[in-house]
């Protein structure tokens, strides 16, 4: 077997805990950027789904657009999803915490989980999650301002348009940003950000494969041909 893997998160950024600001990192280029993919709301009203709803594999994410750990994560091992994505071998989900408002100050990871909720409708929410975190400000900044995001989000094509701006601006999902919150909480993740393939939490002799790209290649190629031994 590949494994029996339960309990484990990344922990690079905790829910309650203050961290100190970490130097931005270098992005390598776009993950998504200039690709479409199906994106939708999934039925229980805050899980983001981007991929064929049938692909055989799924990867579930949880991420806080604040946090400097996930974005490393979708510098390395996210862009190995964009390929599979394509080539409709993996569907990915997304759960958005907002926990770092907490620790840190501040409204802005509450900002961005609106606004790329707000992306959604457009149908570029995985172009424009790629390029807050290439663009992310310091985690203690709370950077994620209205005029940042509407700055950024003229970087994905089609994307800026009234209704848009309106939503970043009102805080139009306000709701789902509270419930997003909420199912992270109550998942009973510790952090951000955490990685379940087919719904199996990865362990923690796990925790650097998906900042390694062919380590985290490798493994989910190993998935994608032996689903069966991935429990």
């Amino acid at each position: 077997m590949l494994a029996v893997l339960s309990v484990v998160s990344l922990w690079g950024c905790r829910a309650g805990a203050h961290t100190e600001p970490e130097p931005p990192l270098v992005a390598a280029g776009p993950a998504y950027k200039g690709r479409t993919h199906p994106e939708r709301v999934a039925s229980d009203g805050v899980t983001v789904v981007v991929g064929d709803p049938q692909a055989p594999l799924t990867v579930h994410v949880y991420l806080d657009p604040r946090c400097p750990v996930c974005r490393e994560f979708e510098d390395n091992g996210g862009r190995e999803l964009t390929p599979l994505v394509s080539n409709r071998l993996v569907k990915v989900e997304y759960t958005m915490a907002s926990f770092l408002d907490d620790s840190q100050g501040g409204t802005g990871s509450k900002k961005a989980v609106n606004a790329l909720r707000a992306a959604v409708d457009a149908g570029r929410f995985a172009e424009y999650l790629t390029v807050l975190y290439e663009e992310q400000p310091e985690e203690g900044e709370d950077g994620f301002t209205d005029e940042f995001l509407i700055d950024k989000a003229y970087y994905v094509p089609g994307l800026v348009t009234p209704e848009f701006q309106d939503a970043v601006k009102t805080m139009k999902y306000a709701d789902f940003v509270d419930r997003s919150e909420h199912a992270f909480e109550e998942s009973g993740v510790p952090g951000t950000p955490v990685l379940e393939i087919n719904g199996t939490r990865l362990e923690k002799n796990f925790a650097d494969v998906p900042f390694n790209r062919p380590k985290f290649q490798q493994l989910l190629q190993k998935i994608i041909q032996q689903p069966q031994r991935w429990r």
